[in-house]
């Protein structure tokens, strides 16, 4: 029993503090508090008066106390006018002329303040609701464009924090439904015999929709767009998130690799001890919101809201749909720090709330090494595999976190775990190729990973590492951006490792608390449904085929030297692999973002056209020459671009459908036709992963940094039968690939598909320097 063990150890009881003590930890806690609610309101101000300032303001009224109390005939007209307010104020007449003048110009150039913010920050939303720049290339824009981007300069107020931006940007239009039926049908059209019933018949449904239901949907869409910040994103959480009701290993959460061979040290403890600290820092900088807001060519923000959830935040199972449980950051200030199926508590800051040194976090992981691997039979194997439970079935899940978690010792533990920062699991064995590393953080190994936290950290004994993410708060981009401000800070050696690979101590030595253990009480049930879990999530793991591997005949550098989009490059190339791969065309989901509106998310775009079915059907044809294979496949490249950039500006379709979808089931109606439409599988699913997003993070063409540059990260497949790809581009030279497959489908295989792909690579490249 967990009273037994606990009993058989040393217990840790502190020693009783003298009530001086008692004293300074109320006035320091008292301090925080004051701190903390002097900094909240002083961002909300400044959220709340962006992009005009508070200086604004200030100079308005020094400008006209000056003007009141100066008597120059420039000025005259404007004190006249000024002068006949005091008796509006109901100012006594007796009062002296500068405390009337402060008076009088403090409300005037408080209404002139207020007239200007709102003036500023609609002007700001019209302008970033337009959309032309996108459509150019940075170098050959139009003069419009340029004087537009001078407008938003001119208008967007300086140095904005982090939350600044948010009422300033525009909602997300609601596509019009002819519009949306016209590109569904221009998407599904190549993937169906043009005389066949099956396209006849959708054809004649989406007739059918338009005459009848479609319109009134339409109508609570855009009333629903007018009320709320956006009009899909809520529902998008919720019903396809948090209601689904899968594993999240594999199905949901994603991974993100660290560098791809450079290590700052090769010491566990000491790698993951930078990690968290740096992680840390993120955090403050979000708390604080300082973080800088990521802006598109320095000029147009994007949306921020996903980082509020980044920490603290665990997603808590339900048996019909799941929620999302935030701790606030003055409530959360531990990890929780998983070693050989043994869960520890870590706090992270010291007694005066500032964040522990990474030396001082060093020796506290190292602690956690020790006791770890000096017990390794002190309790079951169910206790040390309790993470198991987040790997299964949802509704299951919640079934026994009801029965088992809800009072004693186990929902004390449970607490810790669901209210920490984050997780970190420090493994006990290596994984030294990206395949098998990237397999691990995807899924463990059935035991070791917390899968509802928002962020785990998981390092290896050689100093490697990388994250596991939940991902229904927030998209890969976000969590892209916080791996990124860690791997700079190590490529740039600016950790402060001494020439072992351990931190130099410091000469200020942090008062910090030795780990607390957690305790699980076990029972017959509990180990039964630990055990059964175990088994599924070894199942699900076993099934996963997944290949990581690096390109470097060339990378973006040839693709734009051809005069062809990057990505629409490597998109056309799955879509030859993979006819090549199955000798047929299928449906293809590649993401999007769109946070250029307010609280977007993604989208998405249908890489099959008619236009890239024509070049992958000419590009196998040997009676076509290398020139009109050439010129049919920038066309298709041409045509991705632009449905690329049109999903980036609210016309892609998918969302659309499904929040028409939601709308019907809420008033009550069955529709056939949009159910169909998202349930076709999306048996190729594609994603690319951001190199860089932090202005100052280091060229990743520099050849000085060809090993810092990192692999992206994965997700499992979105279809049975078919392929999870993601890619990164990082710079001109290289390319990096992770794809995704199940074992238990025959008619996919990772390995094959990946040298499939760098052929299709290959003979592109060929293909096009035919011709130079």
């Amino acid at each position: 029993m967990a009273e037994a063990c606990s009993a058989a150890k040393e217990p840790r009881v502190h020693q009783l503090r003298s009530g001086e003590e008692y004293q300074q930890d109320i006035f320091r806690e008292w301090r925080r508090s004051v701190v903390r609610r002097f900094y909240r309101t002083r961002n909300l101000l400044k959220n709340g008066t962006w992009p005009a300032s508070i200086w604004n303001l200030g100079f308005m009224v020094l400008c006209l106390s000056v003007c009141m109390l100066g008597d120059w005939d420039l000025v005259r007209p404007i004190n006249a006018r000024l002068l006949i307010l005091p008796a509006y104020l109901y100012i006594p007449e007796g009062c002296p002329l500068i405390l009337k003048s402060i008076i009088v110009s403090t409300v005037v150039g408080f209404v002139f303040f207020l007239v200007l913010l709102y003036v500023r920050r609609y002007m700001l939303r019209g302008l970033l609701a337009y959309r032309g720049w996108m459509y150019e290339q940075p170098k050959t824009q139009s003069y419009s464009t340029i004087l537009w981007g001078v407008l938003v300069k001119v208008v967007s107020g300086y140095s904005p924090s982090l939350y600044s931006c948010q009422r300033s940007l525009p909602r997300m239009p609601v596509p019009t439904v002819q519009e949306t039926l016209s590109r569904l049908l221009k998407s599904l059209r190549p993937l169906y015999d043009e005389n066949s019933k099956e396209w006849k018949s959708i054809c004649k449904n989406a007739e059918d929709f338009e005459k009848s239901l479609a319109h009134k949907l339409q109508r609570v869409l855009i009333l629903k767009s007018w009320w709320s910040q956006n009009y899909v994103t809520d529902w998008w959480e919720k019903y396809v998130y948090l209601m689904g009701r899968s594993p999240l290993p594999i199905n949901s959460n994603y991974y993100i690799m660290d560098q791809s061979y450079f290590m700052p040290t090769t010491f566990q403890t000491a790698r993951t001890a930078n990690a968290v600290y740096q992680y840390l820092k993120f955090k403050q900088l979000i708390d604080r919101e300082k973080l800088e807001p990521l802006l598109i060519r320095r000029t147009i923000p994007v949306c921020m809201a996903q980082y509020e959830r980044v920490f603290s935040t665990t997603r808590i199972p339900g048996e019909d749909n799941d929620t999302l449980y935030h701790v606030d950051s003055a409530l959360s200030k531990h990890l929780v720090v998983y070693r050989k199926g043994y869960m520890y508590k870590v706090d992270v800051y010291d007694n005066q709330g500032k964040i522990l040194q990474p030396q001082s976090i060093e020796k506290l992981l190292q602690w956690i090494i020790d006791d770890a691997d000096s017990e390794l039979d002190s309790i079951s194997d169910s206790a040390k595999s309790i993470s198991a439970l987040t790997g299964i079935e949802r509704p299951t899940w919640a079934k026994v976190r009801a029965e088992q978690f809800s009072s004693g010792v186990n929902k004390d533990s449970l607490d810790i775990v669901e209210s920490a920062i984050f997780c970190v699991t420090l493994h006990h064995e290596n994984r030294d190729d990206f395949s098998s590393r990237a397999k691990f953080l995807m899924c463990g190994d059935g035991k070791s990973i917390w899968f509802d936290k928002s962020l785990n950290v998981i390092t290896f004994p050689n100093g490697r590492m990388g994250l596991n993410c939940e991902h229904s708060y927030a998209d890969a981009p976000v969590l892209a951006h916080l791996a990124e401000y860690n791997m700079t800070e190590e490529s740039l050696e600016l950790c402060g490792f001494d020439e072992k690979g351990h931190f130099i101590d410091s000469d200020s030595q942090q008062v910090f608390v030795k780990p607390q253990r957690l305790v699980w009480e076990m029972n017959n049930d509990l180990s039964t449904a630990i055990k059964s879990a175990q088994l599924t999530v070894t199942q699900n793991i076993n099934d996963i085929d997944l290949i990581v591997k690096e390109f470097n005949l060339y990378g973006k550098g040839f693709m734009k030297s051809c005069k062809i989009s990057p990505d629409a490059y490597i998109q056309m190339a799955l879509q030859l692999t993979y006819y090549r791969n199955a000798g047929k065309f299928a449906l293809t989901y590649e993401s999007s973002m769109t946070r250029l509106y307010l609280l977007g998310r993604t989208d998405t775009v249908r890489s099959v056209t008619t236009e890239s079915t024509k070049f992958v059907r000419a590009y196998f044809d040997k009676e076509k020459s290398a020139q009109e294979k050439i010129t049919l496949l920038k066309r298709a490249c041409d045509i991705h671009q632009t449905q690329y950039r049109d999903a980036m500006n609210g016309k892609a379709i998918d969302r659309h459908l499904f929040a028409l979808y939601v709308v019907s089931k809420g008033m009550g109606y069955e529709c056939d036709f949009l159910k169909h439409a998202l349930t076709i599988p999306w048996t190729l699913s594609t994603s690319q992963q951001p190199q860089q997003q932090i202005p100052t993070s280091p060229d990743c063409n520099n050849i000085e940094f060809q090993n810092v540059l990192c692999p992206g990260g994965g997700f499992g497949p979105v279809s049975d039968d078919g392929y999870g790809v993601s890619y990164m581009i990082p710079g001109d030279r290289k390319l990096f690939f992770h794809v995704s497959s199940k074992i238990s489908t025959k008619a996919t295989n990772s390995s094959l598909f990946m040298d499939q792909l760098f052929d299709t690579f290959r003979e592109m490249k060929e293909l096009l320097e035919s011709q130079k």
